[in-house]
């Protein structure tokens, strides 16, 4: 089923790139919205890895704005996020 879901510390294409190709082999094809704030994705998903999805987006420094972090944790997805956002520059 499409859903459409809000993600933190999305800045750029470089991020967006990095979340369309690593996430694409698990969940399919994925539309990064950079026009909105919070920004949003689109993908086909079903339930069942709904869970799955929330923590690659968590390890890859891009969690879901529904999810709840300590603080020390959206430090390191912050900090996840800048070489996430690097990695996918270098890969356009």
């Amino acid at each position: 089923m499409k859903q459409i879901l809000e993600v933190e510390n999305v800045k750029c294409k470089g991020c967006a790139n990095t979340l369309i190709t690593s996430l694409k082999e698990e969940f399919g094809e994925i539309e990064v919205d950079l026009n909105v704030q919070p920004r949003k994705i689109t993908l086909d998903l079903e339930d069942e890895k709904k869970e799955a999805l929330k923590l690659k987006l968590r390890d890859l420094g891009y969690p879901l704005t529904t999810d709840e972090l300590s603080g020390l944790q959206k430090a390191k997805t912050t900090a996840k996020s800048f070489v996430s956002c690097a990695i996918g520059k270098m890969n356009t």
